[in-house]
C-alpha cells in the first residue's frame, strides 16, 4: 500500500531510490547502449490518489508512433546532467514547468532495443498545473493510477517482433489503454525497486506492431 501524504510518499520513494543499481532491465538482452537519454516518471500527488503522468506519441513520428510513453529524451551536450535533460525534454514536449517537478531520486539504466541507455528520473509534480503538449512530438498526454502501474503482478509478458527478432515484451491495460515496451518494463523495474512483490504473468499472446 502506497503511503498517504505528498511528504510521506517523497520520503517512501525518495529512501528506495537511492538503493537503485547501475541497471533497471532491458528491451532485449545483449544490445550494446550508445546513446543516453532520460525520460521523466511524473508522479501527480492527487488527493484522491497518485498516478503517473503518460504522452501518446505523435503518429507522425519515426520511431514508435502511437505508442505510450514517459516524457523525454536524449541527453544534449547542453544538458548538466540526466535530471536537466529530463526536465527540459519534458518541458518541450508537454509544456510542464521544472519548478512544478520535485525530484527525488533516479532509477538505474534502462537500455531499449533502440540502443538507448535511458535513466528514469523519479519526481512529484504538484496538481493544478498546464500543459502545452507539442503536435509534432506528442498527440495526448494521460495520467493512470501509480499503484496499478507499479504492480508487476498487473502485467503480462507477451511476444513482440523487435529488430528481427522474436522477444518477450511486459504489457499492462488500464483504463483502455495499454502501456507496453520500455515503458511498461521501467514501471515494472520501479515496482521492483519500491519493493512489490507480484510477479507478471508469461503468456503467448502475439503483439502485432
Amino acid at each position: 500500500m502506497l503511503p498517504h501524504g505528498d511528504e510521506a510518499l517523497a520520503n517512501w520513494l525518495k529512501k528506495r531510490l537511492e538503493r537503485a543499481n547501475e541497471s533497471a532491465g532491458h528491451d532485449i538482452a545483449g544490445i550494446e547502449p550508445m546513446l543516453p537519454a532520460a525520460v521523466l516518471i511524473g508522479i501527480v500527488t492527487h488527493l484522491s490518489g497518485p498516478t503517473v503522468l503518460l504522452t501518446r506519441r505523435a503518429l507522425n513520428l519515426n520511431k514508435h508512433p502511437g505508442q505510450v510513453s514517459f516524457p523525454g529524451g536524449a541527453i544534449e551536450p547542453e544538458d548538466a546532467d540526466a535530471v536537466a535533460a529530463a526536465l527540459r525534454e519534458t518541458h518541450e514536449e508537454i509544456g510542464l514547468m521544472p519548478e512544478r517537478v520535485r525530484v527525488l531520486g533516479e532509477m538505474g539504466s534502462y537500455v531499449t532495443a533502440s540502443a538507448f541507455r535511458v535513466t528514469p528520473v523519479v519526481g512529484l509534480v504538484r496538481p493544478g498545473f498546464l500543459l502545452k503538449p507539442d503536435p509534432r512530438e506528442v498527440a495526448e498526454v494521460f495520467e493512470l493510477p501509480l499503484a496499478a502501474l507499479i504492480d508487476p503482478g498487473h502485467y503480462e509478458r507477451r511476444w513482440v517482433m523487435r529488430s528481427g527478432m522474436r522477444v518477450r515484451s511486459h504489457f499492462i491495460e488500464l483504463e483502455g489503454i495499454t502501456v507496453w515496451g520500455a515503458t511498461a518494463g521501467m514501471l515494472v523495474g520501479l515496482g521492483r525497486l519500491l519493493g512489490m512483490k507480484g510477479e507478471p504473468v508469461e503468456t503467448d499472446k502475439i503483439h502485432t506492431l
